[in-house]
């Protein structure tokens, strides 16, 4: 049963938070759902994931999402995974589970009289960024847009604590070693080599509907995001994917972000709009 808990008029946009008990996490939930006021046509459905610590709130009150989304023909979906990322992780946490087979289905259902049937995106910040590129990669029926800001695409790649001589300088939203190998295990793990990029990209069957990219990092980000940046972005241009890959002046930060938002969301309208529904 799903409850909606409250509804708020926005200037462009009713905010509407629902709550439910979810089968694949066995606690209850809730999701953030922007309805646009006006629309030109139904609706893409878009799904946003904040980065690590935040929560579905964090796009409504460190961004300027809703008035990014003014005039534009998107219903857009704020989950919420804490410190956990939406993948079904080493200690048995599906919150893959939980977005796909469950909150996905929910909207779709909820909202069939305004949506396009079949037509998602997926983006996200930071771990969230990373996290859907990754569903949209596993996912490409349920998914075919993907928005990735400063994506930390190489989670299941790392060892250890890089980040380490960073956490004297300044508070940083970056899993320590602990909190890191709670969600991907130890190295060599399944979990690490089930949402590892490279092995993604391979998988990805030239019969899948096309799937457009949509990444940017700041240019003052962590070098070490920089670079899994660059080099994720060449990758998905060998892959023949579509890509639009940018840097942009900005740190590893919400303020980049905010920034950063008009143009992904530009990117996510163009392409859902031209997005063939997927046969459901």
């Amino acid at each position: 049963m799903h409850t909606l808990l409250a509804e708020r008029r926005l200037p462009h946009h009713t905010l509407r938070t629902w709550e439910w008990t979810s089968s694949a996490l066995g606690c209850s939930k809730r999701a953030d759902v922007l309805v646009p006021h006006h629309r030109t046509g139904p609706l893409a459905a878009l799904y946003l994931l904040h980065g690590f610590g935040g929560s579905r709130s964090t796009w409504l009150t460190g961004t300027r999402l809703a008035e990014h989304l003014a005039g534009r023909d998107l219903l857009v979906v704020l989950p919420e995974s804490g410190r956990r990322w939406f993948v079904n992780d080493d200690r048995g946490v599906r919150y893959e589970d939980y977005l796909v087979h469950e909150l996905v289905p929910f909207v779709d259902d909820r909202y069939a009289d305004t949506l396009r049937p079949g037509v998602r995106g997926i983006g996200g910040f930071s771990m969230g960024g990373a996290a859907a590129l990754m569903q949209a990669l596993r996912h490409p029926d349920v998914f075919s847009t993907a928005l990735s800001h400063a994506g930390a695409f190489e989670a299941p790649l790392r060892t250890g604590d890089p980040y380490a001589e960073l956490r004297t300088a300044r508070d940083t939203a970056i899993p320590s070693t602990e909190a890191h190998e709670r969600v991907w295990g130890p190295s060599g793990s399944p979990v690490r080599a089930r949402y590892e990029l490279t092995a993604l990209l391979a998988g990805h069957r030239p019969a899948d509907p096309p799937l457009s990219v949509y990444a940017d990092v700041g240019t003052g980000d962590y070098p070490r995001i920089l670079g899994m940046n660059r080099r994720t972005a060449r990758r998905l241009t060998e892959a023949g994917l579509d890509t639009d890959y940018r840097e942009r002046p900005g740190g590893h930060d919400l303020a980049f972000l905010d920034q950063a938002l008009p143009h992904s969301l530009e990117f996510a309208e163009n392409r859902l709009g031209r997005s063939r529904p997927c046969v459901e």
